[in-house]
């Protein structure tokens, strides 16, 4: 006989539990998006600046072709931001999903700040969730006549900041992945790099893998009529709207802070990034621009703006097809993958024509998103059995062209995220090969057709390969062993490499966790 007793306590605690969460609930704020703004659209007048010049020169000898100068070192990456901010006589469109008050912050800031008094109009795009900056620096910027800052898909200011999220979920989850930055509409930059410390090499202890490219031509048009959606969407708030209490003394201080940062001594980080050796060859020409037809496949607004489904997959959809087109190989570079059963479905679809995938992705050690690699090894064996090569990055592996006599070598984490398709298609972008980006989030990516960059490309990379990584493989009996060359010497890894039992049982645990939000 059941007891009465035990079924009304556990009635009560149930009410006790919906009552609770519809206290918390209650106390959330949403965001109203009907707020005032002005539709505004790139500058095309452009071609007396100086980088329409240099456009200019550049389709006299390539007409109607991009250019492209690949990005792969951190801190030449953040001097090449910093030199089209400087460069930049009419306009800057800038579109990030994260920035953070740290050095590689600060420089951004200020860089654009002083452009903005050269009477540079700046428009600046930070996606909201994951913006460290405070409102305040962001207002203050905002304050300046030639700066607008908008965020999109903005949590409100009132009450609990992670409530708030909660409360709005559904909304609130869809957010803007995307990367560039374009100067007078002529030069832009696309890639992986969010603005922050850990992208540039300018931390002590950790670095990003990650891998840009800097392109003038059509591509440009094409990536500033992205922004454009974007930046006048329905989701998009002014700055102003959210955060507007300022005192003079406000404005003198962040100046202050930012004209710190921005010293010119010869060990400053500003001039380290500017004179880097990636700067340096582009500035005196001994860099080479690859000339090369392209494409911008990106998501839209819209993908955010309705419910999942795969209309609105522009991006996952075009590159999909071409994958599934290609005759020879596809070899993947992505910090984070979780193929899902569908996804199973599609590699096997390409490896039965014949074809080699070769995947390279974070390691248990090096991820910096655990919940992700345990979404990840639910597939693995799987991706090994049907045939697919894959490669872990080494937490502790030392970066070519780093300084290989530190004492101890920064934790290393993958980042880039690239596909090379038959060794002629090369994409370079924001997407990770995860359901959060596929489905959920807003992404872009340049897809170049140009086999001189894709096999230089793919030379590098398997000249840094078994150095920098682990190869996975099965054993005869079917289980996961990990292979490194490491100092010269053949090591064979039976259990996650570099990890703690702790780490390894937080992976276990993740498991449980729905991969549609990974």
């Amino acid at each position: 006989m059941k007891n009465p007793t035990k079924k009304r306590l556990i009635r009560s605690l149930n009410y006790a539990a919906v009552l609770t969460t519809a206290v918390i609930l209650s106390a959330c704020s949403t965001i109203a998006f009907d707020q005032p703004k002005t539709a505004t659209s790139v500058i095309t007048d452009t071609q007396d600046t100086h980088f329409g010049q240099v456009l200019t020169a550049w389709n006299a000898q390539h007409p109607g072709v991009n250019g492209f100068y690949p990005l792969n070192d951190g801190i030449g990456a953040l001097g090449a931001r910093l030199r089209l901010i400087e460069g930049a006589e009419r306009s800057i469109d800038a579109q990030y999903f994260l920035m953070k008050n740290d050095d590689a912050g600060e420089l951004f800031s200020g860089t654009l700040l002083r452009a903005a008094d050269r009477g540079v109009r700046v428009r600046f795009l930070l996606d909201d969730v994951f913006t460290s900056v405070d409102d305040d620096i962001l207002g203050l910027l905002n304050r300046h006549p030639n700066i607008e800052i908008r965020l999109y898909n903005p949590i409100s200011r009132r009450g609990i900041y992670y409530l708030n999220y909660a409360g709005d979920f559904k909304r609130a989850n869809r957010r803007m992945h995307s990367k560039s930055i374009t100067a007078d509409n002529t030069f832009t930059i696309i890639g992986g790099r969010n603005i922050a410390d850990e992208y540039f090499q300018l931390l002590d202890d950790a670095e990003f893998m990650d891998y840009d490219m800097l392109a003038l031509g059509p591509i440009t048009a094409e990536v500033s009529n992205q922004f454009d959606d974007f930046w006048n969407s329905s989701r998009t708030i002014p700055m102003e709207a959210l955060h507007n209490t300022f005192t003079e003394e406000d404005l003198i201080k962040e100046r202050a802070e930012i004209d710190e940062e921005l010293a010119l001594g010869p060990d400053s980080t500003y001039r380290e990034a500017m004179n880097s050796e990636h700067m340096r060859k582009l500035v005196d020409g001994s860099g080479t621009i690859y000339p090369a037809p392209a494409t911008l496949l990106h998501d839209g607004p819209a993908k955010l703006e309705n419910p999942i489904g795969l209309s609105h997959m522009t991006l996952i959809s075009e590159l999909g097809k071409l994958i599934l087109e290609s005759k020879k190989s596809v070899f993947i570079i992505t910090p984070y993958f979780i193929p899902t059963q569908s996804g199973v479905e599609f590699w096997q679809k390409v490896l039965d024509k014949g074809m080699s995938v070769t995947i390279v992705t974070n390691s248990l050690a090096s991820t910096n998103h655990v919940p992700v690699h345990s979404g990840y090894a639910r597939y693995r064996e799987k991706m090994l059995e049907m045939g697919a090569t894959i490669h872990e990055s080494r937490a502790n592996a030392v970066r070519p062209g780093s300084d290989s006599t530190a004492s101890s070598p920064k934790a290393l984490t993958l980042h880039t995220k690239l596909i090379l398709i038959d060794e002629r298609y090369l994409f370079v972008g924001s997407l990770n090969l995860d359901p959060r980006s596929i489905e959920i989030n807003a992404e872009m990516g340049i897809l170049i057709d140009s086999p001189v960059i894709a096999k230089q490309f793919l030379a590098e990379v398997n000249q840094g390969l078994p150095q920098m990584s682990y190869k996975v493989e099965l054993d005869d009996d079917g289980r996961l062993q990990w292979l490194a060359t490491i100092d010269g010497k053949e090591e064979i890894e039976t259990k996650e490499p570099l990890t703690s039992w702790w780490r390894r049982f937080l992976a276990k645990v993740y498991r449980v966790l729905p991969e549609s939000q990974l």
